[in-house]
């Protein structure tokens, strides 16, 4: 077998699982979206602007796990799994601080979060409750999101995916049962949603401690928290932290997306919120080639194959390419099935055609966007670059721009959506520089740990 045949049955192998994955995440989100359309358009408001909140936290455990990918690939790649260990701790020490944190403020000022993104008395009520009960499972994804990273770096994509894929099922199911009051359970609305998600969260935990205790290569252990390893540190912190701040300016920056749009009426949010299921819907594509692409380039360069991890990089990025394409048709597909059956008022409705017209060909720019900059660079240890890429995009164009249309120059809604909308393509000349420029790959292992 050849370097290119090996290569496509490498992609085969790691994307679809992750891809795979995707599609349940997207498809459970979808389902959750449809049932709270039976409680309301209130519900689906509120749950959507708690999980604007929510979603900060997860994108920093998010860039906790790809700050983890991008030391433990490499790692493997050389086949030193003892220091994966090492690297395992560091991130459970990162990732159980933040959600600790994020989980006190759910529980105790959770209105006060809801203010940020709503005035309306309502929606404020239902996310308060909303955050509270989903506060206990913050704690539990944290545990398994660094240790599914782990797996998902050391060959073991097929386990992760069956892992989080029976808490999506799990999550869905609960739903359904809290929601509409099945199986003699009491109907609780967003408090059920919330509850569903906590014990998914805690099923799925469950699940990595039985892969770990079953002979995983690396065990999922609280042990390694408590024990220092100063170089290993040094390069967690110079490498996945900017990672990190970057995952966090970017979902900070995002979630003021919300807060712009929730003080645009509750018609605008709620179309927002089931355009964001349904872009989800469309990137899975590219977001699965990019988590396979930061796994695959990172264990070719830790390998110390340069040149090899240079020409996988470009065949990763054309794939995902194609997949912007089909995430694009996708939302063009589903787009009359959305229109069709959300509980919507008539106004609400054409904000919804509107946002999704435009979600077919945004997907494109996020798809180049991760795949290099969440995907490519950060396999060779580069996340400055896209950090500081990120930072100045949102906080310097696309926020200001957003407030600025929406309450200085009070430009119509959509109007103010689809400069939001311009975002990703900002930044696309000075990314595609520097992904050309082939600076990012770098082999990143050390050959002795203190």
């Amino acid at each position: 077998m050849n370097n290119k045949e090996s290569l496509y049955r490498k992609i085969w192998v790691v994307a679809l699982p992750i891809i795979f994955q995707n599609i349940i995440d997207a498809s459970v989100n979808s389902a959750d979206v449809l049932m709270l359309n039976y409680v309301g358009q209130d519900a689906i408001s509120a749950v959507s602007l708690a999980n604007s909140l929510v979603g900060i936290l997860f994108m920093l455990l998010y860039g906790i796990g790809t700050g983890i990918a991008m030391l433990a690939a490499q790692y493997y790649g050389k086949g030193d799994l003892v220091t994966i260990e090492k690297i395992e701790g560091i991130g459970l020490k990162f990732s159980l601080s933040v959600a600790a944190l994020g989980a006190f403020f759910c529980m105790t000022i959770p209105q006060k979060l809801m203010y940020i993104y709503t005035s309306d008395p309502v929606l404020i009520e239902l996310g308060a409750r909303y955050l509270r009960f989903i506060a206990p499972g913050l704690l539990f994804w944290a545990i398994s999101a660094v240790y599914m990273a782990i797996l998902r770096c050391i060959g073991r994509v097929g386990t992760s995916t069956v892992i989080e894929t029976t808490a999506l099922i799990v999550n869905v199911c609960l739903n359904a049962v809290f929601i509409f009051g099945l199986l003699g359970a009491p109907k609780l609305g967003v408090i059920g949603v919330a509850i569903a998600t906590t014990l998914s969260r805690l099923i799925q935990l469950i699940f990595c401690i039985v892969v770990s205790i079953s002979g995983a290569e690396v065990k999922l252990s609280l042990k390694p928290m408590f024990e220092r390893h100063r170089l290993l540190e040094k390069d967690f912190f110079s490498m996945a932290l900017p990672a990190i701040g970057n995952d966090l300016s970017w979902s900070l920056a995002f979630s003021m997306y919300s807060v712009i749009i929730g003080h645009l009426g509750n018609d605008m949010v709620a179309a927002y919120s089931i355009t964001n299921v349904v872009r989800n819907l469309g990137t899975v594509f590219c977001f699965g080639m990019a988590s396979a692409t930061g796994i695959i380039v990172g264990q070719i360069l830790g390998s110390g194959q340069r040149d090899e991890g240079i020409k996988a990089a470009h065949t990763l990025f054309r794939l995902t390419i194609l997949a912007g394409i089909l995430g694009g048709i996708v939302v063009a597909l589903v787009m009359p099935f959305a229109l069709t059956h959300a509980s919507l008022t008539p106004q609400a409705l054409d904000y919804l055609k509107f946002m999704l017209l435009i979600s077919t060909y945004y997907i494109m720019g996020t798809a180049v966007n991760t795949c290099l900059i969440a995907g490519i660079f950060r396999a060779g240890g580069d996340s400055k670059f896209g950090f500081i890429c990120d930072t100045i995009d949102m906080w310097c164009y696309a926020v200001p721009l957003g407030l600025l249309a929406a309450f200085v120059f009070k430009l119509p809604v959509k109007v103010v959506f689809f400069l939001l909308c311009t975002d990703e393509f900002v930044k696309w000349p000075w990314v595609l520089k520097h992904f050309y420029s082939h600076k990012w790959a770098r082999n990143i292992t050390r050959d002795e740990m203190d």
